[in-house]
């Protein structure tokens, strides 16, 4: 039995994977850390909370000691970090817990593994393996025409971005300087059930659902390359299992939207299944965000080629089934939007 530290697992992207890994082998254990900040919610986890191949134990992966022990209490095989900071908006605001999370959070992650792991001068026990999931984010901006590849250099454009390239180089230079086994994913934009409704899709649905504005950057042409999370969870797996070590692999899902383009789309999608009176009238133009990047595209071609992954769900299929996950889950949504998360809203996308 192979035992697995996934971090951030009881985040969006972390409990899909759980989920995924869980309902296909039976032969995993693995132990889940987060330290359930207002987008780590244990209800994204109730499918599996019997399951005896699944611990959860709250901690804050910049906590050394807390790391440590776990690896010292558990004979660990693989580590899948997915904790991080992922708002844009917030970085922008509060640059400092980026740094904190994402960088520092790498760097207790990488050493707490190195020591466990560590047989002689750069050599580890057999068969272990270190995946940072990063973000397309890191690469910047592009034109018109073109793609993100493997090696196309990083050029962040805000503290988030930044935040993850510092990570990503923190893990290449552990690959580089003591012949660590490591995998870098960059993946592109995720949507599916439990994704917190401070990013898109969700916030656009919820306030379709309750008719508030659906606000939208800038004039909503920006374009994003959409995976569907069960799909980036088959790709962490296979380049956990089979990943080519010291290896970048980006995983896009080859549907490209524009921002405009999703509103509209789930704007159609409940006017005709749920309230005919929802409509085009609610979407609300907002001041761009600073440094906002115009468009994201990854190839995949990397990992198509040495592991045989692609995207399976189109953007048509994967948006409606999304959107369904949600409205068969209000009470999940009613839960992570209030309080906190509410007044935030508020604040981020009003004009005064």
């Amino acid at each position: 039995m192979k035992t697995y530290l996934v971090t951030g697992g009881a985040g969006f992207i972390g409990s899909n994977f759980i989920i995924y890994m869980l309902n296909k082998y039976s032969d995993v254990k693995i132990i889940n850390i987060d330290s359930l900040t207002y987008a780590g919610n244990l209800e994204n986890l109730k499918s599996i909370e019997n399951n005896k191949n699944h611990v959860f134990i709250q901690a804050d992966i910049c906590d050394k000691e807390a790391i440590a022990k776990i690896f010292a209490d558990n004979d660990i095989d693989y580590v899948v970090n997915f904790a991080a900071e992922s708002h844009v908006d917030r970085s922008i605001k509060n640059p400092e817990i980026f740094v904190k999370t994402n960088v520092l959070g790498t760097v207790t992650l990488l050493d707490a593994a190195k020591k466990a792991w560590t047989i002689s001068d750069d050599k580890y026990k057999e068969g272990v393996k270190y995946l940072q999931v990063s973000t397309d984010e890191v690469y910047g901006s592009l034109g018109s025409e073109g793609f993100f590849r493997e090696d196309t250099p990083l050029d962040p454009h805000s503290p988030y971005s930044a935040s993850k390239s510092s990570a990503d180089m923190f893990v290449k230079a552990y690959g580089d300087t003591y012949k660590f086994p490591i995998n870098i994913t960059r993946c592109s934009n995720n949507y599916g059930p439990f994704q917190f409704p401070e990013k898109l899709i969700p916030l656009i649905i919820n306030n379709a659902l309750n008719k508030k504005d659906l606000p939208i950057y800038g004039d909503g042409m920006q374009i994003r390359d959409w995976l569907y999370v069960e799909d980036h969870c088959k790709a962490i797996d296979m380049v956990v299992r089979d990943g080519r070590l010291g290896e970048v692999y980006n995983v896009g899902g080859h549907n490209e939207r524009t921002n405009i383009t999703i509103v509209k789309t789930i704007i159609e999608y409940i006017k005709d299944n749920v309230d005919s009176e929802v409509s085009e009238n609610l979407i609300k133009y907002v001041e761009d965000r600073k440094g906002h990047d115009r468009r994201y595209g990854i190839a995949p071609d990397k990992i198509k080629a040495d592991l045989g992954w692609y995207p399976e769900t189109t953007f048509e299929v994967g948006i409606k089934k999304t959107i369904k996950w949600y409205l068969e889950n209000m009470d999940w949504m009613k839960n992570v939007t209030s309080g906190e998360y509410q007044n935030y809203y508020e604040k981020m996308y009003s004009n005064k």
